[in-house]
Order: C-alpha cells, then sequence, then structure tokens
C-alpha cells in the first residue's frame, strides 16, 4: 500500500467493536475481569489484556500500533507529551556518569531538558552541525547514545540519517532521532539506520491543534552491550527488545506520563489525514518561502531554496520536499514584532503542525533559557521570525506576510 492508503488501511487498523470505523474511547481508569485468575495473568503479562489505564488502555494501544506500523518500528510507547517522549526515550537506557552526543540546533526545550539531566549526573557534547563528520570527535568511553532531530526546529538543518547512524553503531552506541517536523510523510527514520524515533504527537501528527502528547517507536533491531548500558542490565534475557521491555514494564508506567484515551484518539483521527496535510502544508511552505526570498532586506530558511542549510540533503532523504517550517530574518528585532502584529491570517501562537499558520518570534519566547551561544548555534537571532505554515490558500499567505513585511519597513 501507498502512505495515504495505509494509514486508512493498514494491519494496524482493526475491526472495531460495534463496526465502528474508529477505535472507541475506553475513558475509563481500569477494566474488570471476571476471576482474580485472569487479572493475575493480565498483571503477569501471561495473558493479553488491560489493567489500569495507566499502564495500558485500548485506545492509546491502537494509536500506538498505527503510528508504529507507519514508523515500521516493533512497538510504540504513547506518553504525556512531546517533551515525557524524549525524557523517557533517553532515560530508559542512561544512568548517571553516561553522556548523550547531540546537534546544537535543538530545539529549545530539548536544550532546558539536557541541562536538567546534568543533575542526574547525565551530560551532553553538542556539535554544531549535527554531522558524522563534526560529531566523530566528541565520542568518549562514556558515550551512551546520539540524539538529533531530522529537521532541526528551527535551523532547518536535515540530518544525514545513515550515515550519523553508521557512525553511532560504529562505536556501540544507538541513535535517536526526533522526527517530529519531518513526520513519516517525509521521511522513514528506522529504514535509513536510526534505532528509536521520538514525535511530539502534538504537532503534525495531531494536526488540530487539541491536544498534548508524545510517542516513542522502537526498531528493537539494535544490539545491546548490557555491560555498557547500565539501565537494560536487568533485561539481558530478552536481547534486542530490552529497550522496549524496560520502557514499557518499568521506567514508563512507574513515572506515569501515560497519553489519555481521548488523546489518542484524536490522534488517530489526525494520522488518518496526515498525508493530505503534509502534502498541502509543504506545497504552502515552499510556495511562501519562494515570494519572501524574493523580497530585498529579508533572508529566508527553509529546506528547498538553494542555499539553505537542509537544502542538499532534503533533496537526497526528503524528496525534495522542506516540510512545514519557514524563518526569516528582518534586520532587527522590533521590525520583527511589528512584522508579527501586521500579520491578518497567521495565528501568534506557539506550537508546530497545526491547519492554521502560526507564528512565533523564539528568541524572545522558546529560547528564553538558552544562552547566547546557543541561540546562536540553533539559529535563533533577535529578528528572527518562525512560521508553522498551514494548510491555508498559498496566495492569500504571501499577501499576508508580503503586506505585513512591506509596511513594516515604515516603522
Amino acid at each position: 500500500m501507498h502512505f495515504n492508503t495505509q494509514l486508512l488501511h493498514g494491519k494496524a487498523v482493526k475491526k472495531y467493536a460495534e463496526g465502528a470505523t474508529l477505535p472507541p474511547i475506553s475513558q475509563v481508569s481500569a477494566f474488570q475481569y471476571d476471576s482474580a485468575e485472569e487479572q493475575d495473568r493480565v498483571f503477569h503479562h501471561k495473558a493479553a489484556g488491560f489493567a489500569y489505564s495507566r499502564v495500558a488502555n485500548p485506545t492509546v494501544a491502537s494509536f500506538e500500533q498505527r503510528i508504529n506500523e507507519m514508523e515500521g518500528g516493533n512497538a510504540a510507547v504513547a506518553c504525556s507529551s512531546g517533551m515525557f517522549a524524549i525524557t523517557l526515550s533517553l532515560l530508559n537506557m542512561l544512568c548517571a556518569g553516561d553522556e548523550i552526543i547531540a546537534g546544537g540546533g535543538l530545539y529549545g526545550g530539548s536544550i532546558d531538558l539536557f541541562e536538567d539531566l546534568t543533575k542526574f549526573g547525565i551530560t551532553t557534547r553538542y556539535a554544531k552541525h549535527m554531522t558524522a563528520e563534526e560529531i566523530e570527535p566528541l565520542f568518549s568511553d562514556r558515550t551512551r547514545v546520539v540524539y538529533g532531530e531530522i529537521i532541526s526546529n528551527p535551523s532547518l538543518e536535515v540530518m544525514d540519517v545513515r550515515a550519523v547512524s553508521e557512525l553511532a553503531h560504529a562505536h556501540g552506541v544507538p541513535l535517536i532521532v526526533d522526527s517530529t517536523t519531518a513526520t513519516p510523510f517525509l521521511v522513514n527514520p528506522i529504514a535509513l539506520g536510526a534505532d528509536v524515533v521520538v514525535h511530539s504527537t502534538t504537532k503534525y501528527i495531531n494536526g488540530s491543534g487539541n491536544s498534548i502528547g508524545g510517542v516513542i517507536i522502537d526498531s528493537a533491531k539494535f544490539d545491546w552491550d548490557f555491560d555498557r548500558f547500565r539501565a537494560l542490565d536487568g533485561y539481558r534475557k530478552f536481547a534486542n527488545l530490552a529497550y522496549t521491555i524496560r520502557l514499557r514494564t518499568d521506567i514508563w508506567e512507574n513515572m506515569g506520563g501515560c497519553m489519555a484515551p481521548m488523546t489518542a484518539f484524536l490522534n488517530v483521527v489526525g494520522l488518518e489525514t496526515l498525508g493530505l496535510r503534509m502534502e498541502r502544508i509543504c506545497d504552502n511552505a515552499a510556495k511562501l518561502a519562494s515570494a519572501l526570498s524574493k523580497i530585498p532586506g529579508i533572508t529566508v530558511n527553509h529546506p528547498t531554496l538553494p542555499g539553505c542549510p537542509g537544502y542538499e540533503m532534503a533533496q537526497k532523504e526528503l524528496d525534495g520536499r522542506g516540510g512545514g517550517v519557514l524563518t526569516f530574518r528582518v534586520g532587527s528585532r522590533e521590525r520583527a514584532f511589528s512584522v508579527i502584529n501586521r500579520l491578518k491570517y497567521a495565528v501568534r501562537a506557539t506550537s508546530l503542525g497545526d491547519t492554521r499558520t502560526l507564528v512565533i518570534h523564539p528568541y524572545s519566547t522558546l529560547y528564553i533559557r538558552s544562552t547566547e551561544e546557543q541561540r546562536g548555534t540553533a539559529g535563533v537571532y533577535d529578528d528572527l521570525i518562525r512560521v508553522s505554515v498551514g494548510i491555508e490558500d498559498a496566495e492569500d499567505l504571501i499577501g499576508d506576510f508580503t503586506e505585513a513585511i512591506t509596511h513594516a519597513e515604515d516603522q
């Protein structure tokens, strides 16, 4: 099946109760059993079933199975937010004294998280650019994972997943990628060598800005050295499945960051139109970026524009598409605010992947806890505007942004 057909008719799409075309919303906390013996078997994972919605829920399981199929993984675990998914994807395999290698152009919240992890004895070494050449010198005997974004937000560099994963594997460590801004529509990271994929489902997967969530997809292809990865030592008997088993039955369950059933349902609904939305969003973003790049005094960044940081890899890895986010610089913070305030159709809001176009000034919002060096590495400047392009008519978006920029020049 092709992408859109698989979203609707894939193996993970079940025959739901009463002939429903979508999974029922199991908005309950617990599930009853006919006998103590049956309940005992479920609690000990000796029989299929659900015991408590923090541990497993039918609606959430339906979403996990469907996103797992789209990513080509072995198993998926849905979380209460994208940030919690990132946190657990790392804590599931790391201990005090371990090190992360990451790209410097990360989302501000991820940078803040990595700073928090230092208090637990887990440190991060940053490469300015997420390339095999730049991360090679950062490996040490304490390195346990390489982490990066497929399309970095907001610097919009595109990772060479195959090259980075091959280098990570040569050093005996897995590659975890955040594919939120790419989505399964643009790239399948596991097919290129990534070991674990993380999404903030809040964004493109949900698509309508109506709920917060995250998901972790494990490929179960990495061969764990349990003497090095101490967090997984108690799961040796599960071999390649150790990461998923510990995540599902230990740290995720114990920390309690489960996805709500209603959120899972909304994500299933959103997932079914992911391909259509992404096709329109990517097309709109490319048209808007091209139009804005022709305005004098404006510096535009989008992976479809030749000369931009992500252009070459977008041609190779994303089939020439650049995703739905673009940025542009206007010369000063004051002018950036003026442009943002004059927009009629773009909504001044934080997030990505909505059906409507969203605009924000990252320097004064998303990166308020970052240092000047961190902002510079991430491509965040005081005159930079980030745009998450929606599904409006491209002509209206182009007119709106062009008019706002033109009038802002008079300030």
